[in-house]
């Protein structure tokens, strides 16, 4: 665990926010070793923190013995140079459960993903959240999404919560979002993190910076650690310049890849997985109920990739790591 408070480290990021995917051995199991490549590689490459078993590393698919030996080896990895959250979900009992093997592994925080199956009123979820925020010392980021969606009234309440620290977007609705900004900030005046959470959040980057939502989670970051650190920078920059950078890569990578990883259900993740194999680390495959992409798919992944890094030129060979 890093000794600053979490809000601070994640407010004004340095690097991307990395999430990496979950290493699966050739029998099936966690590969232990491999994810801590993936995560060394990730921290080295400049990632600003991790966020371990969230989305993107199949929260979903892990026991509760997989999620902890996996956060924990993320905060070995990271050693106090970044911080380290661990996601959480299902219903209540079992998102406290999460979190508090999240915090023996040494985590720095959580990020609180939609309750399992059912779709609860705003007073259910404002109950769930506040609960799980109470359940130990690590502070808390609510993800919306999916069956989780909060109106303005329920994220300001939120916002008063102690332990309560952020909220990301997952949705994509700007006017909501727009909303939401506007009753946190007459209710519940102080700082409050924003975070940009669709599944390729570059893509939309630009229009959430508008509404003041600079924070902002990178899939891409797995897998092209090079495209997603000089769009960072170009985002960052706010000068004609970096805009230019940024729309020259939604156009000619971010766009694209958006549009192939509507190909399949579950590529948010699977092709993000593929894409991590094509540099060279097995992390294997995603486990069901997700599937493989199609092989035609992989093959325009790489071709995708390479096109994002004639868009940089040698900016992006210099930024080139291995083993994220």
């Amino acid at each position: 665990m890093t000794s600053a408070p979490l809000a601070s480290r994640l407010r004004v990021p340095s690097g991307p926010l990395f999430f990496p995917v979950t290493a699966y051995g050739p029998d099936g199991s966690v590969d232990l070793e491999t994810f801590r490549a993936h995560v060394r590689g990730g921290i080295e490459a400049g990632a600003a923190a991790v966020f371990a078993c969230c989305g993107t590393g199949e929260f979903h698919a892990l026991t509760p013995e997989e999620f902890q030996v996996c956060v924990a080896a993320a905060v070995e990895e990271a050693a106090g140079r970044v911080p380290v959250v661990a996601g959480t979900g299902y219903g209540t009992a079992l998102a406290v459960r999460y979190a508090r093997l999240a915090e023996e592994a040494g985590a720095d925080g959580l990020l609180a993903m939609p309750p399992y199956l059912v779709v609860a009123a705003q007073e259910g979820l404002a109950r769930h959240y506040t609960e799980l925020a109470g359940a130990t010392s690590l502070d808390v980021i609510v993800y919306q999404r999916d069956n989780a969606v909060l109106a303005p009234e329920t994220v300001a309440a939120l916002a008063r919560a102690e332990g309560v620290i952020g909220f990301k977007d997952g949705l994509g609705d700007l006017d909501l979002m727009q909303r939401t900004v506007s009753a946190v900030r007459g209710q519940a005046p102080g700082d409050f993190l924003y975070f940009n959470g669709l599944p390729t959040a570059e893509l939309t980057a630009l229009a959430y910076r508008g509404i003041g939502v600079g924070l902002y989670s990178s899939a891409v970051f797995c897998f092209a650690p090079d495209i997603a650190l000089a769009f960072h920078r170009a985002l960052n920059a706010g000068t004609p310049e970096g805009d230019a950078t940024a729309n020259r890569l939604i156009d000619g990578f971010y766009r694209p890849f958006v549009e192939l990883r509507a190909l399949g259900r579950g590529y948010a993740v699977s092709l993000v997985k593929a894409g991590v194999r094509l540099g060279g680390l097995d992390v294997g495959p995603v486990r069901p109920p997700l599937h493989e992409p199609a092989d035609d798919h992989v093959k325009r992944l790489a071709e995708l990739v390479e096109r994002g890094r004639e868009l940089l030129g040698g900016e992006a060979a210099r930024g080139a790591g291995e083993g994220v």
